[in-house]
C-alpha cells in the first residue's frame, strides 16, 4: 500500500472538511504534482464560498462548547493529536517530501516540529496566566484573565505545509479557538492528511468544528475570510505582498492579524569565528529546502582578513552538494516548488548580472523532469538593488566588510527583519550584535545559522515581515483576549483618582 493510500489520499478528495468529515463539493478540479518527477498525486475538488459559510457556522456551534471545556482538558486532546501525528509520522514527513519537494529528513522535521507544538501547548494549557495588580482603593483587588477569541484564520504557504499550521493551532485550541485552515493550493494533500489526522482525534473525544480545513481560490475563499468579522484573528504566512493585502483588509474591520512574511536573512562571520561550523550553517541557510525557507540565509558578510579563504571553502561545498529526488538517501538538496519558481529563479540570476554582480558557482537549471536548479554564490556590492528583495530560491550574496558596527548596519540595511546571525568567538563582538545597536530583526543568533528555529521561543520578524510572533513562549496570548477585572469587597465606593461624585 502506497504512502498516499495509507493516509486516505486515493480518489478525487474534498477540499472541504468540517464537523469531522469531508464535505460535497464542485468547485474546479486542483491538481497536485511531485516537484521533483512532474507525477499526478492526487486531485482536489475546490470549496467555495457556500462551503466556507456552512464551515463558519459549524466552527460557531463548536466555539461555544469548547470555550467552556476547562484549558488542562483541552490540552488532553492536544496531547493526543500529538500522539496522532507520533503514529502518522513517517507517512505524513513523506507525504511533505513528496509533494512539497524538501529533503526526506526536513520532511520528517517538519512533523516533528508539528508533534513538538502539541507537547509544548499541553504545557501552555496549564500556564494561561493573568497578573493581580494592587488597587489604589481600599478593599478592592485587581487582576487579568484572558478568554478564548473565537474563529482563528489560518492560512499557510506550501514550504512548510504542515508544521506552520501546528504553530497556529496547536496554541489557539488550547486557548479554546475554533479553526478555519487555508493551505496554499500548493500542497493540498499535506493539508487534507494532516487535518483527517487530527480532526479524527477531536471528534473522538466529542468536539467536531474545533478543526476545520478548507482549500479554495483566494479570490473567492481567502477574500471572504479575511473580510470576515465573524473571524477576529486572521494568521497568514506568506510574501510580503500578500501580507500587505490582508493585514490592510483585516485592519480595516478592526481584526487582528498575525503575518509571518518575507524574510532577507543574513550571516556575519567575524574573523575569528570557527569556520568549521560556520560554513556548514551558512550551506544548509542558503540552501536547505533549496531556498525556500523564510528564513533562508540570502546574505554572508565576510571579514575581509578571511573573505578569500571563506569564499573558496564555500564554492568548494556548493560543488559537492547532491540535487535529485528529495526521497533518495544522500540527496541534500530537492527541487523548486513549480516552473514558477524556477522562471523567478532564472530572472535573478539575469537581474544580478545586470546589476554587476559575479556567479562564484551555480546559476543554472538542471536538465530532466522536475524543477531543479545548482544553488548559486553570487559575489555582490551594496549597489545591486536585487539584494534587497527576497527571492524564493537557493542564492546567496556575499560582501566583505573591515568594521562590525558596519556590518550590522549594512546587515539591518533590508524592509525585511526575519532572522539574522553572527558567528565569532567574541564575547564582545556577540553582544555588540545582540544589543540595541545590533541586529533589528526578530531572531538573533550566535554561532548557528539563521534557519532552523526551535518550538520553544516565539517566532517571527520586525519590519516587513510582519511583527507578528507564533510559537512559543508567550506567543498564546495573540489567540486570546485580555480582561482586566475589580473586584470590590468593601462597603464603600470610592473612585480612583481621588475623584469625588457625592449623591
Amino acid at each position: 500500500m502506497s504512502v498516499l493510500s495509507r493516509l486516505g489520499l486515493d480518489g478525487e478528495l474534498s477540499g472541504a472538511w468540517s464537523n469531522g468529515g469531508a464535505m460535497s463539493t464542485n468547485g474546479e478540479l486542483l491538481e497536485s504534482y511531485n516537484p521533483a518527477t512532474g507525477e499526478l498525486l492526487g486531485t482536489v475538488r475546490m470549496a467555495g464560498v457556500e462551503e466556507y459559510e456552512s464551515i463558519v457556522a459549524n466552527a460557531q456551534a463548536a466555539f461555544k462548547k469548547w470555550r467552556m471545556v476547562p484549558a488542562p482538558k483541552r490540552g488532553e486532546i492536544i496531547r493526543q493529536a500529538g500522539e496522532a501525528l507520533r503514529r502518522h509520522k513517517d507517512d505524513l514527513g513523506a507525504l511533505v517530501t513528496m509533494e512539497m519537494g524538501k529533503i526526506l529528513s526536513e520532511g520528517l522535521g517538519e512533523v516533528q516540529e508539528s508533534i513538538d507544538m502539541a507537547d509544548l501547548a499541553v504545557g501552555m494549557s496549564r500556564q494561561l496566566c493573568g497578573q493581580t495588580m494592587h488597587s489604589e482603593r481600599p478593599g478592592h483587588r485587581m487582576y487579568e484573565q484572558w478568554h478564548p477569541l473565537g474563529i482563528v484564520g489560518i492560512i499557510t504557504a506550501f514550504n512548510f505545509p504542515n508544521a506552520v499550521w501546528a504553530w497556529n493551532a496547536m496554541v489557539a485550541a488550547i486557548a479554546g479557538d475554533t479553526m478555519i485552515w487555508k493551505p496554499s493550493l500548493k500542497t493540498p494533500l499535506t493539508a487534507i492528511a494532516t487535518h483527517k489526522i487530527i480532526d479524527e482525534v477531536f471528534t473522538a473525544n466529542g468536539h467536531p468544528g474545533v478543526m476545520n480545513l478548507i482549500i479554495g481560490a483566494d479570490a473567492t475563499v481567502g477574500e471572504t475570510m479575511i473580510h470576515d468579522r465573524r473571524l477576529p484573528l486572521i494568521s497568514a504566512t506568506g510574501s510580503t505582498r500578500m501580507g500587505r493585502h490582508v493585514g490592510t483588509v483585516v485592519a480595516q474591520r478592526l481584526g487582528r492579524s498575525l503575518l509571518e512574511l518575507g524574510g532577507n536573512n543574513a550571516i556575519i562571520v567575524e574573523k575569528d569565528a570557527d569556520l568549521g561550523i560556520a560554513v556548514p550553517g551558512i550551506v544548509f541557510g542558503a540552501c536547505g529546502t533549496s531556498g525556500q525557507r523564510c528564513t533562508s540565509t540570502r546574505r554572508i558578510y565576510l571579514h575581509e582578513d578571511i573573505a578569500d579563504s571563506v569564499i573558496d571553502k564555500l564554492v568548494s561545498v556548493y560543488k559537492t552538494i547532491t540535487i535529485g529526488n528529495p526521497l533518495d538517501g544522500g540527496i541534500l538538496m530537492g527541487p523548486l516548488i513549480d516552473e514558477d519558481a524556477v522562471k523567478m529563479y532564472e530572472s535573478a540570476l539575469e537581474t544580478i548580472q545586470a546589476q554587476g554582480g559575479e556567479i562564484l558557482v551555480g546559476g543554472e537549471r538542471l536538465d530532466g523532469p522536475g524543477h531543479f536548479v545548482k544553488p548559486t554564490l553570487v559575489r555582490a556590492h551594496d549597489g545591486m538593488d536585487i539584494v534587497k528583495h527576497e527571492t524564493f530560491a537557493p542564492i546567496l550574496y556575499v560582501f566583505t566588510y573591515s568594521d562590525l558596527e558596519d556590518a550590522i548596519a549594512r546587515q539591518n540595511d533590508v524592509d525585511q527583519g526575519l532572522s539574522s546571525a553572527i558567528f565569532t568567538n567574541s564575547f564582545r563582538a556577540s553582544e555588540t550584535f545582540l544589543s540595541h545597536m545590533g541586529s533589528d530583526c526578530g531572531i538573533a543568533n550566535v554561532n548557528i545559522g539563521t534557519s532552523g528555529a526551535e518550538i520553544g521561543g516565539a517566532f517571527g520578524g520586525e519590519k516587513e515581515t510582519g511583527g507578528g510572533r507564533e510559537a512559543g513562549s508567550d506567543a498564546w496570548k495573540a489567540y486570546m483576549r485580555r480582561q482586566t477585572n475589580t473586584l470590590n469587597w468593601s462597603t464603600d465606593l470610592p473612585l480612583a483618582q481621588g475623584v469625588r461624585f457625592d449623591v
